[in-house]
């Protein structure tokens, strides 16, 4: 191997920098304290994506930047469009060669961005396109980052932005929790995108350590909990992460969540034909949520390619949804969206590897 050289590894992506760690850079660089703010700038308010056009740094600094950093993480792959034009997937690529999913979903005011935490997901939920897929490994924050400027800039063209981000994507968030809220802080954050912490949501399938960690952060962010069912035995099956955190020791997270932050809790519910859409299990729903501050969403499965899970029909729907308002608990149910261009969770990403 003597004498011959190797080629170098892939640039770190500036997006992996917080706000402190990149003033810290143009320390460590000799560069004055302003240079951190325009770089910061030039990122998340103008969205580029190549240092070449941040026009009021150095040619010196520009150079730099270029030779030790990359701005994007992630390569777009394959995109969809559904037929309404309402919702965009995108199959996304990185330098190691794994991919991932965002989805955005246009509504009337919202540009929503469905960001992946994870390659592949570690609780192997059993309708879940990504949980059958298995994990790879955790995403950094900047390519957590980099899914919500990919669209960002995509809309800048049309005259929009973003307005709200949900972590709902590939992979447990709260597993990852320190590139996730890394990367919450950064959308967030007043000289970039300025994305409200409310309009920011976590979804997680029942991490209680992540739950608890969660509630001693000051920003509001939203939390989502994935339940799908009401009693232990049939969740063990659905939600795997049931057996190492059952349905007593995860809502005892949420009501302690609940206590310390004063925010209402998103309880996300798959309907699945024949396995947990029965009015008995509206019923044991409500049991289980009485008296709590929450709000169901009912979700009709997106169907996944050869599995035995199947959506339940129209009128399930509507029963199990006037069951649970019989019963007092505030329930929606979720626009399906997207089922033309495999927008569930993973779908895509699967497709992808299979070919």
């Amino acid at each position: 191997m003597s004498g011959q050289s190797q080629s170098p590894g892939p640039k770190a992506s500036i997006l992996d920098l917080s706000w402190p760690a990149l003033q810290a850079q143009m320390a460590i660089w000799r560069e004055p304290g302003f240079r951190a703010k325009q770089i910061w700038d030039w990122i998340y308010r103008q969205a580029v994506d190549d240092f070449g056009e941040m026009t009021n740094l150095s040619k010196t600094l520009r150079a730099r930047l270029s030779k030790v950093y990359q701005i994007s993480p992630l390569e777009a792959l394959d995109e969809r469009v559904s037929a309404d034009l309402l919702t965009r997937k995108t199959l996304l690529g990185m330098a190691d060669g794994a991919t991932i999913e965002s989805v955005l979903m246009a509504y009337d005011r919202r540009q929503t961005v469905c960001v992946s935490s994870q390659v592949g997901c570690p609780v192997g939920c059993a309708f879940c396109a990504t949980g059958q897929g298995g994990f790879v490994r955790n995403l950094s924050a900047g390519e957590i980052v980099a899914q919500v400027l990919h669209f960002e800039r995509q809309l800048r063209e049309q005259g929009q932005s973003v307005t709200h981000v949900v972590v709902m994507g590939m992979g447990e968030p709260l597993i990852n929790y320190d590139a996730v809220w890394q990367a919450v802080e950064t959308w967030n954050d007043e000289r970039g995108l300025k994305i409200g912490a409310r309009r920011i949501t976590i979804s997680t399938a029942g991490y209680v350590p992540g739950i608890q960690q969660l509630a001693q952060e000051s920003l509001q962010v939203g939390l989502a909990v994935s339940l799908h069912a009401a009693g232990d035995e049939l969740r063990d099956t659905l939600v795997p992460l049931n057996r190492t955190y059952p349905l007593a020791e995860l809502l005892d997270a949420c009501a302690e969540y609940i206590a310390l932050t004063h925010r209402r809790i998103t309880v996300e519910y798959a309907l699945i034909d024949g396995v947990n859409d029965a009015v008995g299990q509206a019923h044991q729903l409500a049991d289980l949520l009485e008296g709590m501050l929450c709000h169901v969403n009912l979700i009709p499965l997106n169907p996944t390619e050869g599995s035995a899970y199947q959506p339940s029909p129209s009128e399930q729907v509507h029963t199990f949804h006037r069951a649970l308002l019989d019963r007092h608990i505030q329930t929606t149910v979720r626009l399906r969206r997207g089922i033309d261009i495999q927008a569930g969770c993973g779908q895509l990403w699967q497709r992808g590897r299979n070919e």
